[in-house]
């Protein structure tokens, strides 16, 4: 794929977003699947995202609030990261509320990452040496689909393969130079925007 604008890449990201919104909530729908009342919070769930696209986007998310708010998101972030760094070498996994999550809500809804959609129902994703990997859902979800016969799973492969072209999109040939992505939410924030220049 030829590099694009970013003001394309996010067109596309946006629209990609929107259909992962609506598989999802088709997929949870048949599942009986609702995030209401659940004791769980997977906004405490420790992952790690991977394209440059997906932080730039949620830094233009970022941009458009108030300096006081995102300061504020910076501030968490930076709590995070620590407590994070804290607790791995305890030998523990973090277990931490997101810094973007006010009263339960994401405070940059709109431009939420990939994991962010699409954890909770069960689903698959085809490697390109061809692996297939399962991941099971939420808790929840685990539940509710235990005596299920033909649980609906989504393929997240296409979704993926359309987030890497996105990538491939905004870095262009800088895409075989840049060091690779392996950050949570937080380090994106504490980062700051990606250096696209390297």
């Amino acid at each position: 794929m030829k590099k694009m604008t970013r003001q394309a890449v996010f067109r596309k990201l946006g629209a990609l977003y929107e259909r992962m919104a609506s598989v999802y909530a088709d997929t949870s729908a048949k599942i009986g699947l609702s995030c209401e009342g659940c004791e769980e919070n997977c906004c405490t769930s420790y992952f790690q995202h991977h394209t440059y696209v997906e932080w730039t986007y949620l830094w233009q998310g970022l941009n458009q609030l108030p300096e006081d708010k995102r300061n504020e998101y910076i501030q968490r972030s930076e709590d995070y990261v620590r407590n994070a760094k804290a607790m791995m070498e305890n030998g523990m996994r973090p277990k931490i509320m997101c810094p973007l999550n006010d009263d339960g809500l994401c405070g940059v809804y709109k431009h939420r990452l990939m994991i962010c959609r699409m954890h909770g129902v069960v689903n698959t994703l085809r490697q390109p040496n061809g692996r297939q990997l399962s991941f099971p859902g939420c808790f929840k979800c685990q539940d509710l689909t235990k005596e299920m016969e033909n649980v609906p799973v989504v393929d997240r492969t296409p979704l993926y393969k359309e987030l890497v072209g996105l990538e491939m999109g905004l870095l262009g040939n800088k895409i075989r130079t840049l060091p690779k992505v392996d950050l949570t939410l937080a380090e994106m924030i504490v980062m700051g925007p990606p250096n696209l220049n390297g």
